[in-house]
C-alpha cells in the first residue's frame, strides 16, 4: 500500500510530505484548492506522461517521491526483477520521478534510474487511479478476463497446459515440413552423389596408403634404371668379374713366388669375392624394386579418383565414407519424412481436439460465472442511483490461446432498452466511478492493486446514495487500501484517515498545502461540508453523528 507521497515544485505545492495508514482515506477541500494536483504529482511517481507544466512557476524542476509497502509475493517484485532492478527485502518500494521546466524527465525506481515505463508497469500493480480520464484498470477490456476468472476462482491451467501441447507440435509440424522440403529439393543430389561414394567406396585411410604405394614404385621405377647393364657390367663373360679372374690366374701362374706379386694375388682374391658378393646383391635389389607398371597405373587412378571426389565435396579425403553414409541417412530420412510429418499431424490433431474440449468447459464455467456477477453488480447499481442502468458480462469468440477462446468485456447500459455498450459510454465522471465502485464491490474477492484511488465518485449526489458510497467504499477498505477525493460528509465520516487540502496566498505566491485531520478537526470539516462557508451548531451536531453512526 501507499505509505508516503512527498512532493516537490509541483503546480501549487511547494512541499509536502503526506503519510498515508491503512482502510480508508479521504481528502477534501473547497474547490479549486488543488486536489487534482495530488493526483497528477502522484501520477508522475507512477511512470504518467511527463508535462513541463506541472513544475511550480519560477523553479527548475520538479520532483515526486511514493513509498509503497509490499509483500514479497507482490507482482511488483517480478517486474522489477525482469527489469534487472533490485529491491531490498523488507524495505519500503520507492517510485521516483524528477521533472525540469524544460520538459526533459528522469525515473528512478529505489536508488536506481530505470525508463518511465517501468514505473508505469509496476505503479499499474500497486495503485488503480478510478476517474473520468482513467484509461486502465476496469475501463480496459484487456483485464476484463482476468478479473472474470478470478471472480469465479476459474483455474485455466489445464487449457494452458493443453495449448502448450498444441503449440509444441504445431511448431514441431512446420519444423518437420520445412525439413521435408528442403529435403526433397536435394533429393536429386544426393542420390546422385550417395550413388557416386558408393561406386567407388573409399575407405578411410586409404587415400595414404595409395599415396604411399605410389611413391614407392614411382622410387623403384628410377633405381631400377639405374640398375639396367650393371648384371653385364659385372656378371658378364666381359664383365669385371670374369676380368679380376684371368688376372688372378695369369698371377698365379707366372710370378706367384714373388712377395709383391703374391700380395696383389691376395687383393685379387678379395675382389672376386667382393664383387661376386656386390653382384648378388645387386640381383636382390633389382628383385626387389621390381614393379608391374599396369599396377602403378590402376594405383594412381584411384588415388586421383578419390582425390578428385573429396575436391569436389569439399571435404577431406579420408571423410568421403562418413559423408557417404550421411547421405544416405537423409536419403532415408526423405523416404521416412511423410510417416513422421502424418504422425505430428495424427498428434496435433488430438492435442486440438484435447484443446478444445477444455476451452469449451472453460467458457461454460465463464458463462456460468459472468451469470453470478451480472447478478452480483446488478444488486449494488440502485443504491447508488444507478436503477436505470444495466450490466452485462459479454462473451464473445478470441484467438485460441493459453486462456482459451474467449473475450470477455465489461458492457452497460445506460437506460431501459437501451444497447450495451463499454463502460467509457457513460459520459458522467461521477456516474463512471459509481459504476466502477459497483463493479469493484462485487468483484471485492477477486483482488486488485493494494491502492485504489476514486476521485470524486460522489460527484451530483448526496443523502442516501452518498451514505450507500461510504458504506460500499468502507467495504472495500477491508480489501485494500482506499484513497477518495470527495465532497460528501456521509464518505468523509467513514473514513479511518482524513486529509483537507486547503489553498492560501501569500508573499511567495498561491500555494495549495495538505493536512491530517484530528478528530475534532474532522468534525469542523465535516460541519463545513454539510453548511457551507459558516458553520453553524447544527451543522457540528450533524456531523457528529455522521461520525457516530460510521
Amino acid at each position: 500500500m501507499l505509505r508516503q507521497l512527498v512532493i516537490r515544485d509541483v503546480v501549487l505545492i511547494d512541499r509536502l510530505e503526506l503519510e498515508f495508514g491503512e482502510g480508508l482515506g479521504v481528502l477534501t477541500g473547497e474547490t479549486g484548492a488543488g486536489k487534482s494536483i495530488l493526483l497528477d504529482a502522484l501520477g508522475l511517481a507512477l511512470g504518467a506522461r511527463a508535462d513541463s507544466g506541472l513544475v511550480r512557476s519560477g523553479r527548475q524542476a520538479a520532483a515526486v517521491t511514493a513509498a509503497f509497502e509490499l509483500p514479497g509475493s507482490h507482482p511488483a517484485a517480478a517486474l522489477l526483477d525482469e527489469a534487472g532492478i533490485d529491491a531490498e527485502p523488507g524495505e519500503p518500494l520507492l517510485l521516483r520521478r524528477q521533472l525540469k521546466a524544460d520538459g526533459g524527465s528522469r525515473a528512478f525506481v529505489g536508488g536506481s534510474a530505470a525508463p518511465a515505463s517501468v514505473l508505469r508497469e509496476v505503479g499499474g500493480t500497486l495503485v488503480e487511479i478510478h476517474g473520468q480520464h482513467d484509461d486502465r484498470g476496469l475501463l480496459n477490456p484487456k483485464g476484463h478476463r482476468a478479473l472474470l476468472d478470478a471472480f469465479g476462482k476459474i483455474d485455466t491451467g489445464a487449457v494452458g497446459r493443453a495449448w502448450g501441447s498444441v503449440a509444441r507440435l504445431a511448431d514441431e509440424l512446420a519444423r518437420a515440413r520445412a525439413d521435408a522440403e528442403t529435403a526433397e529439393r536435394d533429393r536429386d543430389y544426393l542420390t546422385h552423389a550417395a550413388a557416386e561414394i558408393a561406386k567407388l567406396a573409399p575407405e578411410p585411410g586409404e587415400e595414404t596408403s595409395l599415396a604411399e604405394q605410389r611413391a614407392t614404385m614411382q622410387a623403384g621405377a628410377k633405381a631400377g634404371e639405374a640398375l639396367q647393364g650393371l648384371d653385364e657390367l659385372l656378371g658378364g663373360s666381359d664383365g669385371a668379374l670374369a676380368s679380376l679372374r684371368a688376372a688372378a690366374r695369369r698371377i698365379e701362374r707366372g710370378a706367384a713366388d714373388h712377395p709383391l706379386l703374391a700380395e696383389a694375388l691376395a687383393s685379387l682374391d678379395r675382389a672376386v669375392i667382393e664383387t661376386a658378393e656386390a653382384e648378388e646383391k645387386i640381383e636382390r635389389a633389382a628383385e626387389a624394386m621390381a614393379f608391374d607398371p599396369q599396377r602403378l597405373e590402376l594405383v594412381e587412378s584411384r588415388l586421383f579418383d578419390i582425390r578428385a571426389l573429396a575436391r569436389k565435396h569439399r571435404v577431406e579425403a579420408d571423410a568421403l565414407a562418413a559423408l557417404g553414409e550421411e547421405m544416405q541417412g537423409k536419403l532415408a530420412l526423405i523416404e521416412a519424412g511423410g510417416e513422421r510429418i502424418a504422425q505430428i499431424e495424427r498428434q496435433l490433431a488430438e492435442a486440438r481436439r484435447t484443446y478444445d474440449a477444455a476451452a469449451a468447459e472453460l467458457r461454460q464455467r465463464r458463462q456460468a460465472a459472468a451469470e453470478r456477477l451480472d447478478a452480483a453488480v446488478a444488486v449494488e447499481l440502485a443504491p447508488l442511483k444507478l436503477e436505470a442502468a444495466g450490466f452485462r458480462t459479454a462473451l464473445s469468440d478470441a484467438e485460441p490461446g493459453p486462456s482459451g477462446i474467449d473475450r470477455v468485456e465489461f458492457t452497460v447500459s445506460t437506460n431501459p432498452g437501451a444497447p450495451f455498450g463499454p463502460l467509457t459510454r457513460i459520459a458522467s465522471g461521477g456516474e463512471l466511478s459509481r459504476f466502477i465502485l459497483a463493479l469493484k464491490v462485487a468483484l471485492a474477492e477477486a483482488g486488485g492493486a493494494s491502492t485504489m484511488i476514486f476521485d470524486e465518485i460522489d460527484r451530483g449526489v448526496g443523502g442516501a446514495v452518498a451514505s450507500a458510497i461510504g458504506e460500499r467504499l468502507a467495504r472495500l477498505a477491508g480489501q485494500s487500501q482506499l484513497l477518495v477525493v470527495t465532497h460528501s460528509p456521509q464518505v468523509a465520516a467513514r473514513a479511518q484517515h482524513h486529509y483537507r487540502i486547503e489553498k492560501s496566498h501569500g508573499a511567495e505566491g498561491t500555494r495549495t498545502t495538505v493536512r491530517k485531520l484530528s478528530a475534532e478537526e474532522r468534525r469542523e470539516e465535516i460541519a463545513r461540508m454539510l453548511s457551507g462557508a459558516a458553520v453553524t451548531d447544527e451543522a457540528r451536531a450533524q456531523a457528529a453523528r455522521l461520525l457516530e453512526a460510521a
